[in-house]
C-alpha cells in the first residue's frame, strides 16, 4: 500500500495515497496479501468490525478481513461488472447489483452460489437498500425506476418510475420505512417504502447527486455532488425531521465527491462525516461546523 499522509486544517482531515504499490511506509513494509479481485474494485461496504464486502469489474463479490486483508469468500454469478454491494443489518446476507441488470443475494455462511435473484430492471442497477429486518430490498437503476422486493421469495412488490430519475444511490433510514435516494437529476428524494411513493424531495442542487447516507439516529442524511475545478463537489447535510431543510454544506474538494458517509461516533468524539473525491483525497469533517473552527 502507499504511504498515508494527513493534513489537519480547520478541523478537517485530508488523506492522500502516494507512492507505488509495495512502497514501505514510515513504520516499515506493510503486510501483503493476494488481492480479492482481479480488476478494479467498484464498491465496498462494512459487514462487521472484522469483515467487509466488495464488488468488482471482475464480476465477483468478495468477503475480506479488515484486519488481515485476506479474502475469506468469493461469490461468482454475475455476468457483468458488480456496481454496488451492501448487507443485511445482521450481516448474514450480502446483496450485489450489476451491469447485467440484476441483483443477487448471497448467504455469508452458505453455498457459494446466490440464494436469490432479483431480475427486472432494464438497465444497470445502481442502488441497493435493505430494510432493517432484511425482509425487503429496494433497488434503483438508470432505467429511472425504483423497485421493492421480497427477499425470501424474490417477488417484485412494487415498481415506481419517475422521468429522468437516473438513480445513483439508495440507503434505508434506520428503524423507519423510508429510503433515501440520490439521482442524476440533481435531487435527493425520500421514498415511503410501504406504498413506494415519494414522501419528500429536497431542493435540487446545481450538480448531479452521486451518493447518500443516513445517520444512525435517523435524524440526518447526506448527499454528495459532482463537480469540476472547485465548482460543486460539495456534500450537503439535510434534516430528516419536520423542518426537512439544508443544515450545512462541506466544501473543499476540487473534483466530483464520489461518496459520503457518517462515521461511527465514540463517547468522547464529535459527530463526523467522511467524503471521497475524484481529486484523489478523502476528507473527514466535523459534522456540526463543516470543518470551520
Amino acid at each position: 500500500m502507499g504511504k498515508l499522509q494527513s493534513k489537519i486544517s480547520f478541523h478537517t482531515t485530508k488523506y492522500r495515497a502516494e507512492g507505488s504499490v509495495g512502497q514501505a511506509g514510515p513504520a516499515g513494509a506493510s503486510q501483503q496479501h493476494s488481492p480479492a479481485h482481479t480488476d478494479a474494485v467498484t464498491s465496498v461496504a462494512a459487514l462487521t468490525p472484522d469483515l467487509c464486502v466488495s464488488g468488482g469489474r471482475d464480476k465477483s463479490v468478495a468477503v475480506s478481513s479488515w484486519r488481515s486483508g485476506a479474502a475469506l469468500r468469493r461469490f461468482l454469478g454475475h455476468e457483468r461488472e458488480v456496481t454496488k454491494v451492501t448487507s443485511a443489518l445482521d450481516c448474514s446476507r450480502v446483496f450485489s447489483a450489476s451491469r447485467d441488470k440484476t441483483v443477487m443475494m448471497w448467504e455469508l455462511h452458505g453455498a457459494s452460489g446466490p440464494s436469490q435473484h432479483f431480475p427486472g430492471h432494464d438497465l444497470v442497477v445502481t442502488g441497493l437498500a435493505v430494510s432493517p429486518d432484511a425482509s425487503q430490498l429496494c433497488t434503483g437503476s438508470r432505467d429511472n425506476t425504483v423497485c421493492k422486493w421480497d427477499t425470501e421469495t424474490g417477488e417484485c412488490l412494487g415498481r415506481a418510475a419517475i422521468s429522468r430519475n437516473l438513480v445513483t444511490h439508495l440507503c434505508w433510514v434506520p428503524g423507519e420505512p423510508y429510503v433515501i435516494q440520490t439521482s442524476e437529476d440533481k435531487t435527493t428524494r425520500v421514498w415511503d417504502s410501504r406504498e413506494l411513493q415519494v414522501a419528500h424531495t429536497f431542493p435540487a442542487k446545481q450538480h448531479i447527486q452521486t451518493c447518500c447516507d443516513v445517520s444512525q439516529d435517523g435524524r440526518y442524511c447526506l448527499s454528495s455532488s459532482s463537480g469540476c475545478a472547485g465548482h460543486g463537489a460539495e456534500a450537503t447535510l439535510w434534516d430528516l425531521r419536520q423542518t426537512r431543510g439544508r443544515v450545512c454544506e462541506y466544501r473543499g474538494h476540487f473534483q466530483t465527491t464520489t461518496s459520503c458517509v457518517f462515521l461511527p461516533r465514540g463517547p468522547a468524539l464529535a459527530p463526523s462525516i467522511a467524503t471521497s473525491s475524484s481529486d484523489s483525497t478523502v476528507k473527514v469533517w466535523d459534522q456540526d461546523t463543516a470543518g470551520k473552527g
